[in-house]
């Protein structure tokens, strides 16, 4: 979608559904009481009454704003639409930090149409940093900072800072693809979420590297950082925004040095 068709009702909106979340989720976060459902019958795949809470409230604003748009999302599955255009929610992306009172879960909401995600929010909450990207270009505003965001400049990988949320990244193989662009990397942190996307976005680091992720939690993060002059594809270089394998890099020099490995495995 370009500049020229950009919609500013899409901004809007999604600022109600960030704002709604916000007002959904902060009640629960660092709560004695709060209790934690897995999704998993083998593993730790945590969902709580903050995440169902604040997807409601976003849908809600959907159906009150934008009802010809499809939806889907993490907790409440698919709703079909009729304008061309489907909203991606994760309502709290990194539950197992927001369950842990670590702030580098965020909420996800990005906007797109058949080819991939034009339009993305990562907001985080409890800090009240919302990094947007849209067609226009991209944007941080919180307590401390209002400004426009951009991806940092090229620089060989040796000097890179590369995150990715868990140390095992996903299989056996996508482990050691992980760890083999990572001991090339000056720098290694793990844990961060969706955060380590706005990181990126926002000129402090060079590179995310994920596997075995949904489609609701890459399209905002694709959105935001694409709008911050960085590039996201999966690890073969292809479209990245239904999930899987995701590299998402601040240039495309840095990202052909880290793809040149991950394309081994």
């Amino acid at each position: 979608m370009s500049d020229q068709s950009f919609d500013p009702d899409v901004r809007r909106v999604a600022h109600l559904m960030a704002d709604a979340a916000r007002t959904a989720i902060l009640p629960y976060f660092r709560s004695m009481s709060l209790g934690a459902d897995n999704k998993l019958d083998s593993g730790f795949d945590p969902v709580t009454e903050a995440d169902r809470a604040a997807e409601r409230a976003m849908r809600d604003i959907l159906a009150r704003e934008r009802p010809d748009d499809g939806i889907l999302g993490e907790e409440f599955g698919t709703k079909e639409g009729t304008s061309g255009l489907t909203w991606v929610l994760d309502p709290i992306d990194g539950t197992r930090g927001f369950i842990s009172g670590t702030p580098t879960w965020g909420v996800l909401i990005a906007l797109s149409d058949e080819r991939g995600p034009f339009y993305g929010i990562i907001d985080q909450p409890y800090i009240g940093e919302r990094f947007e990207g849209a067609p226009d270009g991209a944007i941080l505003q919180g307590p401390h900072a209002q400004s426009t965001l951009a991806t940092l400049a090229p620089r060989d990988l040796a000097e890179a800072i590369a995150f990715t949320t868990f140390p095992e990244v996903g299989d056996a193989a996508e482990q050691e693809g992980f760890h083999a662009v990572a001991s090339q990397a000056r720098l290694t942190r793990y844990g961060m979420d969706c955060y380590a996307y706005a990181m990126l976005a926002a000129g402090q680091i060079d590179l995310v590297i994920e596997a075995g992720l949904a489609a609701y939690d890459i399209q905002a993060p694709i959105a935001v950082v694409q709008a911050a002059g960085g590039i996201v594809t999966d690890w073969q270089g292809g479209p990245a925004h239904l999930g899987g394998r995701a590299i998402a890099a601040a240039n495309v020099e840095i990202h052909a040095q880290a793809l040149a490995i991950l394309k081994n495995y």
